[in-house]
């Protein structure tokens, strides 16, 4: 699935983007529109809900079946309805209500949050504000949370294992 900045995202079959040289120029995933991009690419995973937040801090999650597969090199579908209340899209984020999710702001300001706080409702929706932003901040970011399990021989403080003689 490919996510824009305006708020549309194209699910295609993976195979339909065949392997290429890396000299050559790539297949058309999406048709953008002028002055758009693409901000987002994932493997879908048919359990899963996407995440989709805002620069002005809204977001929203959505069923992965929500999107249907099409051809590659479509227009796509509405993923969220960018206004002017919610701003452009930051980034799309696959899902699980297992997962926890880190949102940064250009002032500095970073929060952590459970996914399944996050309502999931349709595509066609502004969604829910995630973040409150003061002044002319924006959401410059999003990221899944990704517990570091103790790593084998690790010391007491993190460091490196005591060496025995």
């Amino acid at each position: 699935i490919l996510s824009t900045g305006n708020g549309l995202s194209i699910r295609f079959n993976e195979k339909n983007a065949r392997e290429i040289g890396r000299v050559s120029r790539g297949v058309r995933g999406i048709r953008l529109k002028e002055g758009d991009e693409v901000v987002s690419v994932d493997v879908l995973d048919e359990k899963s809900t996407l995440l989709t937040v805002t620069e002005k801090g809204f977001g929203k999650r959505t069923k992965a079946e929500a999107y249907r597969v099409q051809t590659r090199g479509g227009k796509g579908v509405l993923t969220i309805k960018v206004t002017e209340k919610n701003g452009r899209v930051v980034g799309v984020l696959q899902v699980t209500n297992d997962d926890e999710i880190i949102i940064i702001a250009s002032g500095g300001k970073l929060i952590r949050l459970k996914a399944s706080n996050i309502r999931t409702i349709g595509r066609s929706t502004q969604g829910v504000r995630l973040i409150n932003l003061a002044g002319e901040n924006k959401v410059v970011g999003i990221g899944r949370v990704i517990e570091r399990a103790e790593e084998v021989g690790e010391g007491e403080n993190g460091g490196a294992p005591a060496k025995k003689d």
